[in-house]
């Protein structure tokens, strides 16, 4: 049984936004880190430690665990679908394809969100509105990543094929999440960072053996970070949000993503802010505010 959505609030738009400007973080972070880690070892770090610090909250708001066989599929296909699976995916399409690429191909995700929030829900349905606002936060990625990412479609098949499907399974998943409902964010959270830790452990460990656990602190600094914000709090805010306002609104909002991660390179690395970061921004707000009055 699903719980009914609503139209997002205010709130709601802030929580969205706050969790865009995580996201966008971790990518500057990771470039610090992943020096000393490698990029499979950092993702299955960031996610153990995640982990280990939603486990004593998990435990004091007593910890769930899934009482039918049909409970226990779900969980375990949102964690390898929402943490395992596209993390390997994403990590091999930027080995393969620039970011402005990665970030277009990644924008498909929230056409497939409303195509399957249409086909699996009975409260978030395809609107009007919510076509407007999807192709408007898409507009705002082209604008930021430029045309030449969209003439690249075709020069690498593998790579782009990746990107789209670890778009997929984000999506998927958060449609999975809908029917979850029984589980607070925060006990889900740590459940299913737990699964995906022990996962991840396993097929991390088989393909690049043990990291080299002396690392600098600034690496420690960064993986601390990424385990308590963007992935901790950003899966309790991603339960959250997915099961208050649907997966469609969700995944509009996070368009914001790469523009925020634009906007932290000028704050923090002194990169230049152009035009088209402006117009991009502004596009994808205006998407999100039409999707919030549908």
């Amino acid at each position: 049984m699903q719980a009914t959505i609503r139209k997002p609030t205010s709130a709601d738009l802030g929580l969205l936004i706050l969790l865009a400007m995580m996201w966008a973080s971790s990518f500057l972070v990771i470039k610090i880190a992943v020096v000393d880690t490698g990029p499979l070892w950092l993702a299955t770090i960031r996610v153990v430690v995640a982990f280990m610090v939603l486990l004593p909250f998990a435990m004091y708001k007593g910890f769930i665990w899934p009482n039918t066989l049909r409970e226990w599929r779900l969980v375990l296909l949102v964690a390898a679908l929402n943490v395992v699976i596209p993390f390997f995916l994403i990590s091999w399409a930027e080995t393969k394809i620039d970011a402005g690429m990665a970030s277009m191909l990644m924008g498909v995700g929230p056409f497939m969100a409303l195509l399957g929030s249409h086909l699996t829900t009975q409260d978030d349905r395809l609107s009007r509105n919510k076509l407007i606002g999807a192709i408007l936060g898409f507009s705002g990625i082209l604008v930021l990543v430029g045309w030449s990412s969209v003439k690249g479609l075709g020069d690498n098949l593998l790579g782009q094929g990746a990107a789209i499907l670890g778009a997929a399974c984000y999506v998927t998943s958060g449609l999975l999440i809908r029917r979850l409902n029984r589980f607070p964010p925060i006990q889900l959270s740590a459940f299913i960072l737990g699964l995906a830790s022990v996962s991840l452990l396993f097929v991390t460990g088989l393909m690049v053996g043990m990291p080299v656990v002396s690392f600098a602190r600034d690496t420690w600094i960064g993986l601390l970070y990424l385990g308590i914000f963007p992935t901790a709090l950003g899966y309790i805010l991603r339960y959250h949000l997915i099961q208050t306002i649907g997966m469609s609104a969700f995944a509009t909002g996070l368009n914001l993503i790469p523009v925020f991660g634009v906007v932290l390179g000028v704050i923090f690395l002194g990169e230049h802010l152009s035009l088209n970061v402006l117009v991009s921004l502004a596009l994808i707000v205006a998407g999100l505010f039409i999707i919030r009055r549908g």
